[in-house]
């Protein structure tokens, strides 16, 4: 699996989950239970990852959506 962003923005994974899913590809956000048992603080940003063979793909979606990196944020 890679990696194709990091964020505390639940709003925005689950926006950016729906773009790939509708592009049909498989998503999956890790990190989620451990960023709740440090009281939620954001000191642990959730993972959005995609298959290996679905990462460029997953890129273009993103980008064609107009999704780019913030400052808290790592895009690819």
């Amino acid at each position: 699996m890679k990696e194709l962003l990091r964020t505390n923005d639940l709003v925005k994974l689950s926006w950016l989950q729906a773009l790939l899913s509708e592009a049909g590809l498989e998503s999956l956000v890790l990190d989620s239970h451990a960023s709740v048992l440090e009281g939620s603080a954001l000191a642990i940003p959730r993972r959005l990852m995609v298959l290996n063979e679905d990462y460029e793909k997953a890129r273009r979606v993103l980008e064609e959506a107009g999704e780019e990196q913030g400052p808290e944020e790592r895009l690819w």
